[in-house]
């Protein structure tokens, strides 16, 4: 039995004091939203009470759909890196960033260099799609984070990964595909939200297959499917790692899911985090 953990949008603080100029456009906004209220959301000692659950329940691949950035500043990319160590191994943890990840165009060198451990396929090579295979499981990461306007949260994966995550379904359709992507895959149509080419994504598993996908970016626990070759597709969102808002609903948790590639079965737990402070097992 494989046991693989899933969270998102951990949203990590505090901010890095940043420098003037790197304030200028997008940031400008994003810091004062940071500023006003938005670092009160997400919680540092609620993020490490869920890891620290979640590790002993000792999974053994762990999936981050991203958002552990917040407006791309330089400097926030090895706090990021450093957290992602605190889940595990690089090779035990894969990552498929999101837009606060890819937040500038001059966040992508950082987001490449300093993230790359956990963005890295069995093959060695940087880029996305990324294929790690574990256990009769294929993990496979894809990067809807790409850099956006002020104001607009949307995400995109363009042609190249579609056509490469055809290929990667199509080499590992006897193993158990689990495709990670940062924005809900279901939801929407080109908004500022969104993920704009969505419906290119359902294409591509409509008929190629996959046995699960996870996102993030909503902030909430969500199941959902789409339509595959095989039969529905469930698409699994989660709540922020570090929420700690008053909708119990959207409070931190996170996903277990265990898998037996040999039957082809899987079975779902999600943990979130309590009044007390607690994280519990809650139905899905």
């Amino acid at each position: 039995m494989f046991r693989l953990a899933h969270l998102s949008d951990a949203h990590i603080g505090p901010l890095p004091r940043p420098k003037w100029r790197e304030l200028l456009g997008k940031r400008a906004t994003g810091y004062l939203n940071w500023q006003r209220g938005r670092h009160r959301a997400h919680d540092m000692e609620a993020l490490g009470a869920l890891v620290a659950d979640m590790r002993e329940q000792r999974p053994h691949h762990v999936a981050m759909t991203g958002d552990i950035c917040n407006i791309g500043l330089p400097a926030e990319y090895p706090l990021a890196a450093k957290w992602l160590g605190t889940l595990g191994a690089p090779e035990n943890v894969s990552l498929a960033p999101g837009n606060h990840d890819a937040y500038l165009r001059s966040s992508l060198p950082h987001l490449a260099r300093d993230l790359s451990p956990w963005t890295r396929g069995d093959d060695g090579v940087q880029g996305f799609p990324f294929l790690r295979r574990r256990d009769g499981v294929a993990i496979i990461g894809l990067s809807s984070g790409v850099p956006t306007l002020p104001f607009v949260a949307a995400g995109r994966l363009g042609r190249a990964q579609l056509e490469r995550l055809a290929e990667i379904l199509r080499a590992t359709r006897d193993e158990i595909r689990v495709v990670l992507v940062h924005h809900p895959p279901v939801d929407g149509g080109g908004g500022i939200r969104n993920l704009q080419d969505h419906r290119a994504l359902a294409a591509v598993l409509a008929e190629e297959g996959a046995e699960l996908v996870l996102h993030g970016h909503s902030h909430s626990i969500s199941r959902k499917c789409l339509p595959g070759p095989r039969g529905p597709i469930p698409v699994l969102g989660i709540c922020s790692a570090s929420s700690i808002g008053r909708n119990p609903r959207r409070r931190a948790a996170y996903y277990l899911i265990d898998i037996d590639s040999e039957n082809r079965r899987m079975s779902l737990t999600a943990r979130q985090l309590d009044a007390a402070g607690q994280f519990r097992p809650i139905a899905v």
